[in-house]
């Protein structure tokens, strides 16, 4: 599926935690934690806070994750995708399955139409493509079985110095 029909809305409250959006993006926690640190690709539904909070991811989320690990199975920079991944940000592109990632090691297109890819092709540069419609339907296929959480389920989780701080504002 290149450039196919529209896919089902998804549940903005439905998410999944890191361990359960590696196993379906393909990566480690390692590079899950890496990436939210350093905003790469953060959780939409809600974020670490403090000692034993968990992220949980959406699943846009895991779909841009699962995206990162092709570009990097290919040979892309992890710069260059921070590139690319800004570049679709500032553009406010929301329907991320009407989209071709081309990329020729170095540097990533996007395409949104079947003339665009084929001319990136003739011209030489693409060598490898990325039909994120494609993609999209292979987490969808991951998550079926893996556990899914809800936001409003989270325990608050606090820390010993959150606790600390929360005393010290109250006894003044």
């Amino acid at each position: 599926m290149l450039f196919g029909d529209p896919l089902p809305h998804l549940d903005v409250n439905t998410g999944y935690r890191g361990p359960v959006a590696c196993r379906a993006a393909g990566i480690t926690y390692r590079q899950l934690d890496y990436w939210a640190r350093t905003g790469l690709v953060e959780p939409s539904i809600r974020g670490a806070k403090g000692s034993g909070s968990q992220r949980l991811y959406a699943f846009r989320d895991i779909l841009l994750l699962k995206i990162v690990k092709r570009l990097l199975d290919t040979g892309v920079s992890l710069q260059q995708i921070r590139v690319a991944i800004n570049a679709l940000h500032e553009r406010g592109v929301e329907d991320l399955t009407s989209i071709t990632l081309m990329s020729d090691g170095a540097s990533v297109y996007e395409c949104t139409s079947a003339d665009e890819v084929v001319d990136l092709v003739q011209g030489g540069q693409g060598v490898f493509g990325i039909a994120v419609g494609r993609v999209w339907h292979e987490i969808e296929g991951s998550l079926a079985e893996l556990p899914v959480e809800h936001a409003a389920d989270a325990p608050v989780v606090e820390d010993e110095l959150a606790k600390r701080r929360a005393a010290r504002q109250q006894a003044v």
